[in-house]
């Protein structure tokens, strides 16, 4: 029996000789990587008194300690070029009134914000010295794979250099950080302090900058996420040349596909984005593109997420014209799209029309319940404006009921909500609900595809029908 697990297992010498040593990478690429603090006021609570741990954000891994009348804040950065460039994260030097860098053989130098951006979390500072640096390599973190072993170097709680390992848990992770989160998760320890830190490949080339952790301790739980490079070299190249970014912008509103949205319009594939509204004044609109298209591609790439192409169209160089690939009218339809500078602050995209009157049908008799969508339906009143705070320039029809267990529910649906279309044609009454669902009934039962106004938020949702009993 002890041979027969010897076998399969192998014995401990064996299993031990077969794990990878770190003991050269990390001996070369230490002094790459640099502790960083910073000075700044600490922060009041509502009642006056100073909060010394807070943090904007429960999954983002900050350090303090107090001096005197101030804050010293703990982080990580590793340099990237001779002349004393060096990537942080934006929340390790957020509102510093001093940042000095400790290198690798303790001396220290102060350094001088050069910019931030707070959409991806970066920031580029730079130091003076006359001492030799050793910049990383960055590498390619589109070519790493999960499984792959990676190692970060960081400054957990304020200890100094401290190396790790592990391996690529997941790739493209979402966690609702910031509008063009594409992180990369991992479970070698990233603990406080260790923000700002490089993620190497075994090839010693930086795939990640260390950015944040999912705890419930305030340390390592073994999910940690780190910003790819392959984003942080385009913010880093406009922060060194501008001190700032300056991003693309077409001015659409987006949601995911769904399998219900893609039958719903005909694609025989759950691909692309759908587009939920516009913004006033856009390129998109100019090019023709109109709420419930479906974007198929952007500048000749396949468009699979709503951040892959929203960082994609960031990372178009400003004044380019860009041709896109949308789906309508159950074909692809090409356009050429100009982007813009993306404004500072956006208007709320509209996704209806607010120019066409609403036809003059007698409802009298009609309930509003369309049994196919478990939904009751009324036209809107004076007294369903009150009740729902509805605006004066609300068109369609209000929901006013939804049975428990639908589809519509399911979807996030409520009383109150506002529909303006149905499969992109415009509602105003009633009959024009039960003339649109059964035209879907007549199409294999295919889902319909509903426009909603939910207290201003416009998005579409894809509704199956149910068989009326």
């Amino acid at each position: 029996m002890l041979t027969g697990l010897s076998l399969l297992w192998g014995s401990p010498v064996q299993a031990q000789q077969g794990f990878p040593s770190f003991a050269d990478l990390a001996e070369r690429l230490t002094p790459s990587v640099v502790n960083i603090s910073t000075l700044h006021q600490p922060e009041e609570n509502a009642d006056g008194s100073e909060n010394i741990f807070s943090s904007p954000n429960p999954a983002i891994d900050r350090f303090f300690n107090q001096k005197g009348n101030h804050q010293t804040a703990l982080g990580s950065g590793f340099i990237i070029s001779d002349d004393g460039y060096i990537i942080t994260n934006n929340h390790v030097i957020d509102k510093a009134e001093e940042i000095t860098v400790t290198l690798s053989d303790n001396s220290t130098e102060e350094a001088k914000l050069v910019g931030i951006d707070p959409k991806t979390d970066l920031a580029l500072i730079k130091i003076n010295t006359e001492k030799k640096l050793q910049p990383v390599v960055l590498g390619d973190s589109d070519k790493i794979r999960v499984g792959d072993w990676v190692l970060a170097i960081g400054n957990p709680f304020g200890l100094g250099g401290s190396v790790t390992a592990g391996i690529v848990s997941a790739k493209s992770r979402d966690i609702e950080a910031g509008p063009y989160d594409n992180f990369i998760q991992t479970d070698a320890s990233i603990n406080q302090g260790s923000s700002g830190g490089p993620m190497f490949d075994m090839n010693g080339q930086v795939i990640g900058i260390n950015s944040a952790i999912f705890s419930t301790t305030g340390g390592s739980m073994g999910i940690g996420f780190a910003i790819p490079v392959n984003l942080a070299k385009w913010v880093v190249e406009q922060l060194k040349s501008k001190g700032d970014v300056k991003r693309g912008w077409i001015g659409v509103k987006i949601q995911p596909n769904s399998e219900e949205i893609a039958a719903s319009v005909g694609l025989n594939a759950q691909e692309g984005v759908l587009v939920a509204g516009l913004n006033e004044g856009a390129s998109a609109g100019a090019a023709g593109i109109t709420a419930g298209d479906i974007i198929l591609s952007f500048d000749g790439h396949a468009i699979d997420n709503t951040k892959n192409l929203s960082r994609m169209v960031a990372e178009t160089e400003i004044g380019r014209k860009v041709k896109v690939e949308l789906w309508r009218d159950k074909r692809r339809f090409p356009v050429t799209v100009d982007i813009l500078e993306m404004p500072e602050e956006t208007e709320p995209a509209v996704g209806q029309s607010q120019d066409q009157k609403p036809k003059e049908v007698s409802e009298t008799e009609d309930d509003g319940m369309i049994e196919e969508l478990d939904i009751r339906f009324s036209e809107i009143t004076p007294e369903l404006m009150d009740k729902y705070s509805l605006s004066a320039e609300a068109k369609g029809v209000v929901i006013t009921e939804i049975r428990p267990g639908s589809d519509a529910e399911e979807k996030g649906l409520r009383p109150g909500d506002v529909v303006a279309k149905i499969d992109k044609k415009d509602v105003f009454t009633l009959a024009n609900v039960r003339e649109f669902v059964n035209e879907a009934k007549m199409e294999n039962n295919r889902p319909v595809l509903l426009l909603v106004q939910d207290k201003g938020i416009v998005h579409f949702a894809a509704l199956k029908l149910k068989e009326k009993k």
